[in-house]
C-alpha cells in the first residue's frame, strides 16, 4: 500500500531513494554539507545522512572508535568524500577504506572542488568508484549530488557486508 508520502512524491515526479543503509558525508565546509544533504534529500533520499566533519572524524565513525566506539555496526552504504579536509584529508580516508575487507566494498564518492588531474588520477588509483566535482552553479550542483545519490542508493547493488572470517 502507497503511503501519502511516497504517492505525493510520485505525483512530483520522485520516488523514495531508499529508507535504508546511511550515507556518511565526510565534508568540512558547512555551507557545502548543507547544500549536499538539501541535493539528496530532494533527489528522495530519505535514509540517515551521517557527516563528519574532517577526514579523522569520518575514520572514527567507520573504525568505531572514539566518540562512536559504541555505535551501530551497521556501515554506510555509500561515502560522499571531500578531498581537501583538516586532520585526514580525503585520499588518505579513502586509501583506508580501500585497505580495509570490511569497509572496501563501501561505494565512495569523491565530491571536491578539485579539478586537477593528479588529484582525479591519484583518487582513482586509490579506488574511488566515482569522482564528482562540485559544481559552482547552485542547480547544477543539486541536480548531480541528487543523481549520485538516486544511483548509488537506489539503481547500484550493494556489496554485501564481509565476514569477520573472510577478512
Amino acid at each position: 500500500m502507497e503511503t501519502p508520502s511516497s504517492a505525493e512524491r510520485r505525483q512530483e515526479g520522485r520516488t523514495s531513494v531508499t529508507s535504508e543503509g546511511q550515507v556518511l558525508l565526510a565534508e568540512d565546509s558547512d555551507t557545502d554539507a548543507e547544500l549536499t544533504v538539501r541535493a539528496l534529500r530532494r533527489g528522495g533520499l530519505v535514509g540517515t545522512i551521517v557527516r563528519a566533519r574532517d577526514g579523522a572524524e569520518a575514520l572514527d565513525y567507520l573504525f568505531h572508535r572514539g566518540v562512536f566506539a559504541d555505535r551501530a555496526r551497521a556501515l554506510p552504504r555509500l561515502v560522499l568524500l571531500d578531498l581537501h579536509m583538516p586532520r585526514v584529508d580525503g585520499l588518505e580516508v579513502l586509501r583506508q577504506i580501500k585497505s580495509s575487507p570490511p569497509l572496501r566494498g563501501i561505494p565512495v564518492v569523491m565530491l571536491t572542488s578539485s579539478n586537477a588531474q593528479e588529484d582525479i588520477a591519484a583518487s582513482y588509483g586509490l579506488g574511488t568508484n566515482s569522482y564528482l566535482v562540485k559544481p559552482v552553479d547552485f542547480t547544477r550542483f543539486v541536480a548531480d549530488v541528487a543523481e549520485a545519490g538516486r544511483y548509488w542508493m537506489a539503481l547500484n547493488q550493494a556489496c554485501p557486508p564481509v565476514s569477520p572470517q573472510a577478512s
